[in-house]
């Protein structure tokens, strides 16, 4: 078993792999962050396209103490997997009464530390500028902003721009 796939808690939250059955409350947690309008793009979301875009490997949910799962965070998969590989995207989302809370650190550390375990260098993430609270905590976590994208998609008819950040890991891959 690989070792980060044994649940840890932190606390009293517990980031555990994702199986298929939490699925469902993935995409309630998902479509709770397409409609906060500041998140996503995506205006739905649902089981084939979630399995097509997100790595097989660096699944987690968070889970509170009654066991119910609260977050969730992923790998994407780059655009182009040939051109791109040891790149990943982050995705990471909770229940709108769960943010705030440092529990996106949580997630965001699991991943980072997963990527690595499995050969990606880099991470990237798009981010509305709308979107302060997932900016600074990808900047403590040591993302810088590489660039603005200007104008890149719609939403409710006004148009947004939309930073990339990446972090590179410290760790050896040669």
């Amino acid at each position: 078993m690989k070792k980060n796939s044994i649940p840890q808690t932190v606390n009293s939250y517990e980031i555990r792999t994702m199986e298929y059955n939490d699925l469902g409350r993935v995409l309630e947690i998902y479509q709770e962050g397409i409609s906060s309008k500041i998140a996503t793009f995506q205006e739905q979301s649902d089981e084939k396209s979630w399995m097509k875009i997100h790595l097989e490997h660096s699944r987690f949910v968070l889970e509170n103490q009654n066991d119910e799962i609260v977050g969730w965070c992923a790998l994407k998969k780059p655009e182009n997997t040939t051109m791109y590989n040891g790149v990943a995207e982050i995705s990471i989302f909770l229940e709108k009464e769960y943010q705030g809370k440092g529990l996106g650190k949580i997630l965001l550390e699991k991943l980072i530390l997963d990527s690595e375990e499995n050969g990606i260098w880099t991470l990237q993430t798009h981010l509305m500028e709308e979107n302060v609270l997932a900016i600074k905590i990808v900047e403590k976590f040591g993302f810088r902003k590489v660039g603005k994208r200007e104008k890149i998609n719609q939403i409710d008819g006004v148009w947004k721009d939309v930073f990339l950040f990446e972090r590179r890991s410290e760790k050896d891959f040669s």
